[in-house]
């Protein structure tokens, strides 16, 4: 199948609004967990999710942690303007050199309220917790196709910019949950093993585990491997596109470790994925270290969404990891960066993963295709199960545990 002739429409099905979940499971791990295995289909809560792992297998997460991403800052007339920052504006070849700077930063920002805010203007946010009048100060500097890019500016004492987001920023929810956020989301939206920063948006599979379900895995053996791809707000842009060529996907930063990678070559087992960032993080890094094989000083800098489905005879698995650490090494480093827009859809090939825990996504999101391109037209069956058994949907929603044939 080529993905790009794929009719949105097929993918879209009813999800009442009563079935999204506007708050999690407390404790998070008395979700329910669904699974899906060889066309059958049974649940149990999650915390029993190590007795339907069983030993042996490799399990991945995505360590990445949500910044408070919302600031709210207020004109001298008293109307409010919400800053959401984005991500780090181009010029800044990694996220964490843009999180780490110190008295200024340049970012990529969506803005409401931006009709009241006009271009070459500044407004001011009173820092939290000041001793004296400390501000954090937006310049507001070019509108882009669809956001806007803002100079910050803070007294560099204060210390970094990620600091500065951790005392006067907020979580930002899904748009979906309709409702304002509240101080337990600053935990609730947030994994156990969260501990990279930059997603502006949470791995929301990873949001059942808690400690006693990571001991419990580690009883039998499975220690989580932990990947890093920062969430961006398009996780959330549904594919409005008829056809799905006409969808251009978001990109996403990813982190790769040689340590990460040494790790999946030892691996000679089952390998199972939690949440659709860490699959989309595995497979790009297949098709990364695919690229060096087919032109050795290749560039790493981008994957693009249609590249794994416009390349011919791809190398194996152990191939594609050994030249990315080949790579490395020849270059004195033990990790890199790259930005991901890879489209995961039916007619797509899974490499790197044997089964995933994930949540239920939104009808016609390209999370929905890549649940499709993983276990078939099955989606259907697991879907009419899940609201046959009163299942909670999205973020704060269930999970599932998918198989793949």
């Amino acid at each position: 199948m080529d993905p790009r002739l794929i009719d949105i429409a097929s993918f879209d099905y009813d999800l009442p609004s009563d079935r999204i979940a506007a708050h999690p499971a407390h404790p998070r791990d008395h979700s329910r967990l669904l699974i899906y295995r060889e066309g059958q289909l049974h649940h149990r809560p999650f915390y029993e999710l190590p007795e339907e792992l069983g030993s042996g297998v490799q399990l991945c997460v995505n360590d990445s942690r949500v910044i408070p991403a919302r600031l709210l800052f207020e004109k001298s007339t008293g109307g409010r303007i919400e800053v959401f920052c984005l991500e780090p504006d181009p010029r800044y070849p990694e996220p964490s050199l843009a999180l780490n700077c110190r008295g200024g930063v340049y970012w990529r920002c969506l803005i409401g309220g931006a009709s009241k805010w006009k271009k070459g203007t500044s407004l001011q946010l009173l820092l939290p917790d000041s001793e004296k009048q400390e501000y954090l100060t937006a310049h507001l500097l070019e509108k882009g196709e669809t956001d806007f890019q803002i100079l910050f500016e803070w007294p560099e004492a204060i210390g970094s910019f990620g600091e500065v987001l951790e005392r006067a920023g907020r979580i930002p929810l899904p748009p979906y949950i309709k409702r304002a956020p509240q101080e337990a989301d600053q935990t609730d939206y947030q994994t156990t093993y969260a501990q990279q920063n930059g997603s502006v948006a949470a791995p929301t599979a990873g949001l059942h585990f808690t400690d006693n379900v990571l001991n419990a895995l580690k009883q039998i053996n499975i220690e989580p491997l932990p990947v890093t791809l920062h969430v961006g707000a398009g996780t959330f842009k549904p594919v409005t596109a008829d056809r799905l060529e006409n969808h251009a996907m978001h990109g996403e930063w990813i982190h790769i470790q040689r340590s990460l990678l040494s790790k999946l070559l030892q691996h000679q087992g089952k390998r199972v994925v939690v949440g659709t960032t860490t699959l989309r993080t595995l497979e790009s890094i297949y098709w990364l270290g695919n690229r060096l094989c087919q032109t050795e000083h290749a560039s790493l800098d981008l994957l693009t969404q249609w590249e794994p489905y416009e390349t011919h005879d791809p190398v194996s698995v152990p191939a594609a990891i050994e030249a990315l650490m080949k790579k490395m090494d020849n270059n004195g480093i033990d990790s890199l960066w790259a930005r991901t827009e890879l489209l995961i859809a039916p007619g797509y090939q899974i490499r790197m993963a044997d089964g995933i825990i994930t949540n239920f996504h939104q009808p016609r999101s390209t999370l929905l295709l890549l649940i499709s391109a993983f276990i078939g037209d099955d989606w259907r069956k697991v879907y009419s199960y899940a609201m046959e058994n009163d299942f909670r949907f999205l973020s704060y929603g269930d999970s599932s545990l998918l198989w793949r044939s």
